[in-house]
């Protein structure tokens, strides 16, 4: 077969489902804390809302375009469409068996029970009913959808009742509607009183079980449970646009009013009344996801967090301050004295906050730039920024207003920057800014110095403490440089210039990845080592697969550890035989990027904000950058190593597109990677610390000042 076969490659969608699978698996393993199971179920079905919203999402509208080419698999739209809808209806059954059969009864024998509302007692009961009247019917109100009146306005993802009634006298074929819609803003669980334990009740029973007082004197023939999932999957015609802040706000708005591309119904539901609800919101037989109670695990994350119940969480990993960055100095002092790689959240994310804190303060610090692409609600990162621009530093943000679905925070801090000051750059045309690079300059004795800090994540204080991704910060000369050659390039007209040592998307990343990789299929046919070590979150660029098919074919060694979607098929005779790929799923959301080439023994180590993707390669701005420092280097390739050595929570890619649980060695631990790194950087902090010199202060007289 040729390398561009479509035999080859599996599809995208698909192997992404295959991803969310991995995440259902960990909340079936009994070896996983009970809360903490929970945890990842509820990450299923968040994962599910954002996969149909904006995957299914374009394929609902290249379908309605008639879109006839098929993908890199060789499928059409509707046969992806089909088979996603086959896929999710086994997920959505197993995620409901595996709350009912693993996760429930594990924790009801921690004495925490989720009760019907025939299971409460007199005292509870009394609860549910005080919370309805006092909390809960003064809120929500019914909305008739008689007379062949169509629905209102259905909001995304939030909970309603379709409520059948009995038909009017004389009209006994007529059937009545109403809708009642549960408000995000009730809280979805009610705690009810109990002697011990956790008990509680879900909003929607205690609803459920009070409906007459919405409807007196009417007689409740039905009540079904629903929600919807809307297209987000739109873009700006960034030709067309004159101001993007208004045109994103408008693109929020049709959001609310988008197609419906899956409904979510209790499997309770009347064939008539489904029928109605499919025909009110339009959506198709494959849109129409029937399950039994409850709907929409991601709400039970909150419930992931209970106190007084430890043993049925992780042992909790706080982060370590590492002593290359002490507390009682300087960060600029420590990043002049040598680069430095923190690796979160095993490390903590306050060095890189204290960063643009004391940048923020130093008289020294004459100017700031940074990108930012996803930020948390309450940013440590933007209140320094703002206070920067306050004390009358020179601060350019490139704040990227098409991140979808926090289109409206980047707008809100890009006009609180504006107003303060700050040069802000909404974007650029027709590309997304997902590049993680702030540049500090400096004033300083010798003369203007940069300070560099190059990260895999967003700077987001919220997801440094969840997901791991890598910190570097240098002071290098030749980096300095290309960093601001960088910003020159995406803040004004400035021409694309070539590097020195970065590289940057969409001006030529695919061919600087596809350069290394034939440089190890050079070095292989002339009889030298070759090694390929890949950590990323998804390969699905069809250019670069090709390569790395052509590398196998050479003999190149290639291990990848890649999170999420795969779209190469390793193990194929004669095609991919040399080529393992890994997928962990853990504690933390795996997220940094290492591109590792053996290189004729020179160990060539990059760090990066972009995947093997066509999205990061050809339609955003993207930095990679070399490790070279030989301690930063060494830290990086450990941390590489030790993820493709998981035998714990490790799932290996088979040729099929199916993925295979590794299986523990017999009578033996077992590696698991993350476990491990904490081992490793603990031990290593303990070492640092240990080998420092120790000095002796004493105290001197105020005369005798030293």
């Amino acid at each position: 077969m040729k390398e561009s076969d479509s035999r080859l490659f599996i599809n995208r969608e698909l192997s992404w489902l295959e991803f969310n699978q991995r995440v259902l698996d960990c909340a079936g393993d009994l070896e996983i804390p009970a809360l903490e199971r929970l945890k990842f179920l509820s990450i299923t079905s968040s994962n599910l809302d954002e996969f149909f919203m904006v995957r299914v999402g374009s394929l609902h509208m290249l379908m309605k375009e008639d879109f006839s080419k098929t993908d890199a698999s060789g499928l059409t739209t509707r046969q992806q469409y089909t088979l996603i809808s086959y896929r999710v209806q086994k997920m959505i059954a197993q995620q409901h068996a595996t709350f009912r059969n693993s996760i429930l009864p594990e924790l009801e024998e921690n004495d925490i029970r989720f009760l019907a509302i025939n299971e409460c007692n007199d005292a509870q009961l009394k609860h549910c009913e005080y919370v309805f009247e006092n909390e809960i019917f003064p809120v929500l109100s019914p909305v008739s959808l008689s007379n062949g009146r169509s629905f209102p306005l259905i909001a995304n993802k939030t909970l309603y009742y379709l409520v059948r009634l009995k038909p009017e006298t004389g009209r006994p074929q007529k059937s009545r509607f109403a809708l009642l819609q549960i408000p995000s803003n009730l809280k979805r669980f009610i705690t009810l009183p109990s002697k011990t334990g956790y008990h509680v009740i879900l909003l929607e029973d205690v609803i459920c079980y009070s409906m007459h007082a919405f409807f007196p004197q009417e007689e409740v023939l039905e009540k079904t449970l629903f929600r919807i999932a809307r297209n987000a999957d739109y873009t700006l015609q960034e030709d067309l646009a004159f101001d993007l802040i208004a045109d994103m706000e408008e693109i929020v708005v049709a959001r609310k009013r988008s197609d419906c591309v899956r409904l979510e119904i209790a499997d309770t539901v009347s064939p008539g009344a489904l029928n109605y609800c499919k025909r009110s919101l339009g959506v198709s037989p494959l849109a129409v996801y029937r399950q039994p109670a409850p709907l929409d695990f991601a709400a039970f994350m909150s419930l992931s967090t209970i106190r007084g119940h430890s043993r049925l969480n992780y042992e909790e990993w706080k982060p370590l301050h590492s002593p290359l960055v002490p507390l009682d100095k300087s960060v600029f002092s420590c990043v002049s004295a040598q680069d430095i790689v923190l690796y979160h959240p095993y490390e903590s994310y306050d060095p890189m906050v204290r960063f643009l804190s004391e940048a923020a303060d130093d008289p020294q610090v004459i100017a700031i730039k940074q990108t930012l692409y996803r930020t948390s609600g309450n940013s440590q990162i933007v209140a320094a920024l703002k206070r920067a621009a306050e004390n009358g530093k020179s601060v350019t943000v490139l704040v990227e207003l098409k991140a979808r679905f926090d289109e409206e925070r980047n707008i809100d801090w890009a006009r609180q920057l504006e107003d303060l000051g700050a040069q802000v750059i909404y974007g650029l045309r027709k590309l997304k800014v997902h590049a993680k690079i702030c540049i500090i300059i400096r004033k300083e004795a010798q003369g203007i110095k940069r300070y560099m800090h190059f990260g895999t994540g967003n700077y987001n204080e919220k997801t440094a403490a969840l997901y791991t991704d890598f910190s570097f910060f240098t002071a290098d000369d030749i980096l300095g440089h290309d960093a601001s050659l960088f910003f020159n390039i995406i803040t004004g007209y400035s021409r694309p210039q070539p590097y020195h040592k970065m590289d940057s998307a969409p001006l030529g990343l695919r061919n600087k990845f596809i350069e290394l990789i034939e440089g190890e299929i050079g070095r292989k046919k002339d009889g030298e080592k070759a090694h390929i070590m890949i950590k990323c979150n998804a390969l699905i660029d069809r250019k670069i697969i090709e390569t790395l098919y052509r590398a196998s074919r050479a003999g190149v060694k290639i291990d990848m550890n890649v999170r999420g979607m795969c779209c190469l098929r390793p193990g194929l005779r004669g095609v991919s035989e040399s080529i393992t790929i890994k997928s962990i799923v853990d504690r933390y959301l795996e997220h940094g990027r290492i591109y590792y080439f053996y290189h004729g023994g020179e160990e060539k180590v990059f760090l990066a904000s972009a995947d093997m993707m066509p999205r990061n390669l050809d339609r955003r701005i993207e930095h990679i950058v070399p490790v070279e420092d030989p301690a930063c280097k060494k830290k990086v390739i450990r941390v590489l190593k030790t993820n493709l050595a998981d035998t714990v929570n490790a799932w290996m890619l088979q040729s099929d597109g199916s993925y295979i649980r590794l299986k523990r060695p017999g009578g033996r631990k077992g590696i698991r990677s993350q476990e491990e790194i904490r081992r490793d950087f603990d031990a290593a902090v303990r070492n640092i610390r240990s080998s420092q010199a120790l000095v002796f202060t004493p105290y001197r007289s105020p005369k005798h000042p030293v």
